[in-house]
């Protein structure tokens, strides 16, 4: 398992790269990673902050939105 300083440095290149509009990451073994979707990155990065929470005992925490016109039935 990674420790939370391996991990804090994987989550922060991956936002980077993200941001940036990058697919292909460089590990720090010399292997690359890459992305075909920013869903695909977009999943990596939660996963990361799950195992991030997890390895620092932070709970995750789960925002679920709920929306509506505003019209009444009749």
């Amino acid at each position: 398992m990674p420790t939370v300083v391996e991990l804090q440095d994987r989550l922060e290149a991956l936002r980077k790269a993200r941001a940036q509009g990058v697919t292909q990451l460089r590990l720090a073994d010399g292997r690359f990673i890459i992305y075909r979707t920013d869903a695909e990155m977009a999943a990596a990065i939660a996963d990361v902050e799950r195992q991030l929470a997890a390895a620092s005992g932070t709970p995750v925490q789960t925002i679920l939105a709920y929306g509506t016109k505003g019209l009444e039935n009749p």
